[in-house]
């Protein structure tokens, strides 16, 4: 078993035990007022490591950005901030991704972190697992999986009114059309995207409609 997916398992049995944990001291004395306090120290300890995560993250290292992942969101279910916990949880799994480590980027979301968001009754959370399932299911060619993940991201956003959870799902239905060769529905959903980016006036997706348009060969995408 590698380290990644001991990571992992970590995370959900200390969530476990955490909880058990703060329940405990809350019941000691019928007051909460000892879980108050644990509450706080927790959180203030899981932004300190989710902030140092991300700065990790972006030097490169990535190794020591899963660990720190990993704890914040061990003290951010401790203090029973399940938002937070859902965000480190989401963040872990997108450093599995850019490692290439698919099967543990998709078990984070897959079986901790889209559990979370249901529990707490979070749309967006859900609509953020969904889509971060379709690039997973996307890169390691799980095309089917990716295709209905992508979808229901889109059906989500649509719902809460996120456009740009609605063009980032637009955009990897048809990344995953492209993967199936195609063309012509493909280049169909990133005309649909640009027109949805225009209407939302934004030039956050303007490289990704580019480089999906520059996947697909002219004849077929004309034909």
């Amino acid at each position: 078993m590698n380290k990644s997916l001991l990571a992992i398992i970590f995370v959900i049995i200390a969530s476990t035990a955490a909880g058990q944990t703060s329940h405990s001291l809350s019941d000691a004395d019928g007051s909460g007022a000892v879980n108050i306090v644990v509450s706080s120290l927790d959180e203030n300890a899981g932004n300190t490591y989710f902030s140092e995560a991300e700065k990790n993250e972006r030097s490169g290292d990535y190794n020591e950005a899963l660990n720190l992942f990993g704890k914040a969101a061990f003290e951010y279910n401790s203090a029973r901030q399940f938002s937070r916990y859902g965000s480190a949880l989401m963040r872990l799994s997108n450093v599995h991704y850019l490692l290439t480590h698919y099967t543990e980027a998709e078990q984070v979301v897959l079986n901790v972190a889209l559990k979370n968001y249901s529990k707490i009754g979070s749309r967006a959370g859900q609509m953020d697992s969904y889509g971060q399932l379709g690039r997973i299911y996307l890169a390691s060619n799980k095309l089917t999986q990716s295709l209905w993940f992508y979808t229901q991201q889109g059906i989500l956003a649509r719902q809460i009114g996120s456009s740009t959870a609605n063009i980032e799902s637009v955009l990897g239905i048809a990344n995953v059309k492209i993967r199936k060769k195609e063309y012509v529905m493909a280049s169909k959903d990133i005309n649909k995207a640009e027109i949805l980016a225009k209407s939302a006036n934004t030039n956050q997706f303007k490289s990704q409609i580019r480089e999906a348009r520059a996947l697909i060969p002219v004849k077929k995408s004309k034909s």
